[in-house]
């Protein structure tokens, strides 16, 4: 029942968010922003750019609502914009590359025992990947892309997304392999 009220809520904001109506729109922006800055934050290191990205795909949302079409979740929508609005972000910084070697190592990949890792470290191991490899994987991993969809996204080849997908799993399994070698966080005197 509660669920229910709540759609029928959020479809009211939509609708009156699409008129201009300002506070509809506040009230949307207060309900979905977390997440969407968290989405933007994937893909955008520094937290000040981040928000900026944030606010500019509200914005764009926001201008574009007639286009929602209530087919899948406002939220779902929105994440999309904010997926395209970093990915522009980046473009412009020419913070993008990738690497152009294309190994067709797309081999199983075993993920490495993260249990003693918290959330927050795990980000910060993923910032550390190259720009290119960082994007791909958290679209892959995180957003749930297809490699052709991501190669469309980004312009570049299927192979290429699945390489640099590879790649950064790679790269991540070494820097987890190696803090279980040492201890997390402790050093071995």
């Amino acid at each position: 029942m509660k669920v229910i009220q709540l759609f029928k809520n959020e479809a009211q904001l939509i609708k009156r968010a699409a008129k201009n109506n300002r506070e509809a729109q506040q009230k949307l922006y207060e309900r979905h922003s977390p997440k969407m800055l968290s989405v933007c934050r994937q893909y955008v290191k520094d937290l000040h750019d981040a928000e900026e990205v944030m606010l500019n795909g509200f914005l764009k949302g926001f201008n574009h609502l007639s286009d929602f079409r209530n087919d899948g979740s406002f939220e779902g929508w929105m994440r999309r914009i904010m997926v395209r609005e970093a990915i522009s972000f980046l473009r412009k910084q020419k913070k993008i590359e990738f690497a152009t070697d294309f190994s067709e190592e797309v081999a199983a990949f075993s993920d490495p025992i993260t249990s003693g890792f918290n959330a927050a470290h795990i980000q910060e191991l993923i910032d550390s990947l190259p720009e290119g490899y960082r994007m791909v994987f958290v679209m892959y991993t995180v957003d749930g892309y297809k490699h052709s969809e991501i190669a469309k996204m980004l312009k570049i080849s299927e192979g290429t997304s699945k390489s640099q997908l590879f790649k950064a799993r790679k790269v991540l399994q070494e820097k987890l392999e190696q803090e279980n070698k040492t201890g997390y966080g402790t050093e071995k005197i």
